[in-house]
């Protein structure tokens, strides 16, 4: 089967390689769509946390089944996707139900190869049925599932203000559920397009500039004085996670969704006065997962209005470099299996 390896930072490469067996527990799909995320293209320039080359990219995925083996409750033809955080089952957090944060996690395209080839072997635990999505709506549930797993954790409640630093792919996708709450979105950007993106596509009332807007000023006039009673972070930047520990209310929560390097600092008076909260959001839980398909069935959320970008899988080693040039103007690079 057709294969793209990350050889290296900067380098792919077609091969052709068995097709995965057919293990106990596991079924067979023919991967149909994969979704291009900010992990694919960290790794590929070789700034991704935790990372060893070389990798099968991709675990944005949707699929048809071709053989289920003994697993009961799927069926060959069927669509689907699946949680591509694969969990060990017996550690303390998947005793606790926290399987997304597995202390021996396998996350597909990260520690292990991942969907970018024509056939994948996935154990059943981690399929989800694709209740009759589209291709590209199943493609995109994990990377929206990110941003609900974030809010949920926030307990973002109805009228609150809530920032958002980031307007990439999940900071975008977190502001959909942001709004599906009833809360406020303030989207916090550098990028002018993707504030524009904010505004006109997402409907976003309030959008700032980092760059060219004094940032708390603006705030302060938004929240009437209050400032963000949630601030999450979706840009894995080390600047930005610390600057924005000066845009909380007194009382705010702060949340992390995007992973960086290095450390932490802010200051611990102004954080201890506020009584503030700092917690991480890692990946998504099978209840986000079926949250997000049903507000898409329902049609509260539609995940291809981000798909700017489409190719076929035999273009994606000539094109994969474009996208990350922001001139590219890219959101989410679809990418076709027949």
């Amino acid at each position: 089967m057709k294969t793209l390896v990350c050889t290296k930072p900067g380098e792919f490469n077609y091969v052709n390689a068995e097709q995965p067996p057919l293990l106990p527990g596991h079924v067979i799909i023919k991967i149909r769509r994969i979704g291009i995320c900010g992990t694919d293209l960290h790794a590929f320039e070789g700034t991704q946390p935790y990372f060893e080359y070389p990798r099968i990219l991709g675990h944005e995925l949707a699929g048809e089944i071709v053989d289920v083996g003994d697993v009961s409750g799927f069926e060959v033809g069927e669509t689907v996707t699946f949680i591509p955080y694969f969990s060990c089952g017996e550690c303390i957090a998947c005793r606790t139900g926290k399987q997304n944060a597995c202390v021996n996690m396998k996350v597909c395209g990260v520690h292990q190869h991942g969907g970018m080839v024509e056939y994948y072997s996935v154990p059943s635990y981690a399929l989800v049925h694709g209740e009759g999505l589209s291709l590209d709506a199943l493609a995109l549930v994990e990377p929206l599932a990110i941003g609900a797993h974030a809010v949920r954790r926030a307990g973002v409640k109805k009228d609150e203000f809530v920032l958002v630093v980031g307007a990439g792919p999940i900071g975008l996708g977190t502001m959909e559920f942001v709004r599906a709450a009833g809360a406020n979105v303030i989207a916090l950007d550098t990028n002018t397009d993707r504030l524009r993106f904010c505004k006109e596509t997402l409907k976003a009332e309030h959008v700032i500039n980092a760059l060219n807007d004094d940032v708390i000023e603006k705030l302060k006039a938004i929240t009437k004085g209050d400032m963000p009673t949630v601030v999450m972070d979706a840009t894995g930047n080390l600047k930005a996670i610390n600057n924005a520990f000066r845009y909380m209310a007194h009382g705010a929560r702060y949340i992390l969704i995007g992973l960086q390097k290095g450390d932490i600092s802010f200051s611990h008076p102004e954080f201890h006065k506020r009584e503030s909260t700092l917690m991480s959001s890692r990946n998504a839980t099978r209840e986000d997962f079926e949250y997000v398909i049903s507000l898409i069935r329902k049609k509260e959320i539609d995940p291809t209005i981000f798909i700017t970008h489409r190719v076929n899988f035999d273009q994606v080693k000539d094109e994969f470099e474009k996208w990350l040039n922001p001139e590219y103007g890219v959101i989410k690079a679809m990418v076709e299996l027949a």
